[in-house]
């Protein structure tokens, strides 16, 4: 054990940031399997939890196609807690130093078991779309924190100070949360339409056509704010400009993506994309409010050049 303490990093080096992106990139493509799951009637492929049957944990032959999407899926959730681990241990010797990138890792790490909770309740209740959107909700705010980390790491000073005008900050603030707004909204419209995840799965009831109609309403107001802060952060060469054009691009896309599949009839391919695309688009638009601040010259009292310099008087 103290072979592996001794190895483990003292510093934010090479092997933190590439398990911070592993981290990210693992949450992002959870979303995308759990989104195939669902778009092949799959939800139920294993027809219990935590076990796939009652006799195995693993799927079986008699179950087909369904239980290998369905098992893969659970599979990976179980790759993405080694990650969560694995993030955890490079950043555990730098409690001190860094207590951000610790308790990140930390509530990030404790999210995936809650999530595996949830997904397995979700089986329980024949995937009700409430249950089955929570567990989409769980895995935006997974994507966020893990953003979060990502940007930490490469950040370094957790002390930080205002980079942009105060109306800039309210404007982007309203874009994240016209973004949150459209990303619920659509989670209820898709628990109103065919994708269940299993022919005999219940759907909300409501209006799926006016769902969308509503769902397009804060993302179309979300597209304007996002035009307003690429020009304002443009014009004045605000540090978030470079993820606001990102952020731009990916709702534009994501826009796109979502009047196409409720034109031709909402094909699996494109729905799953669109999935995915939220998923992203959160992670961008957390980069823009994370660079709404810079680190400040003021270091740690604890650690830093600063205090190194002070150590050395």
């Amino acid at each position: 054990m103290k072979r592996i303490s001794e190895w483990l990093p003292t510093s934010v080096d090479k092997r933190v940031r590439v398990v911070a992106w592993i981290y990210l990139a693992a949450q992002i493509l959870l979303v995308g399997t759990g989104g195939l799951v669902r778009l092949t009637g799959s939800g139920l492929g294993c027809p219990t939890w935590p076990r796939c049957t009652d006799a195995s944990f693993v799927n079986t032959p008699e179950m087909g196609i369904h239980g290998v999407i369905e098992f893969g899926n659970r599979l990976l959730g179980v790759v993405l807690g080694l990650v969560a681990i694995a993030a955890f241990l490079a950043v555990v010797r730098l409690r001190r130093s860094r207590p951000d990138l610790f308790w990140l890792a930390l509530i990030a790490g404790l999210g995936i078991p809650a999530q595996a909770v949830i997904g397995g309740v979700s089986v329980l209740v024949q995937l009700n779309p409430y249950v089955v959107g929570l567990h989409f909700v769980i895995s935006v705010a997974l994507v966020v924190l893990c953003t979060i980390f990502l940007h930490r790491v490469y950040t370094g000073n957790p002390h930080r100070m205002p980079a942009v005008p105060g109306w800039f900050r309210f404007l982007a603030y309203s874009t994240g949360a016209l973004i949150l707004v459209t990303i619920l909204v659509g989670i209820v419209t898709t628990g109103s339409g065919p994708h269940a995840g299993d022919a005999n799965a219940p759907r909300n009831g409501l209006d799926s056509e006016l769902l969308q109609h509503v769902h397009s309403w804060p993302a179309y107001a979300t597209l304007a704010l996002t035009i307003a802060l690429v020009i304002a952060s443009v014009a004045l060469a605000l540090p978030p400009r470079g993820w606001a054009v990102l952020l731009l691009i990916i709702e534009a896309g994501q826009i796109g993506v979502g009047l196409l599949q409720a034109n031709i009839g909402l094909p699996p391919a494109l729905v799953g994309i669109h999935m995915v695309l939220s998923c992203v688009l959160a992670a961008a638009m957390t980069a823009v409010l994370l660079n709404l601040t810079v680190p400040s010259a003021i270091a740690s009292p604890a650690s830093g050049p600063l205090a190194e310099s002070a150590a050395a008087r």
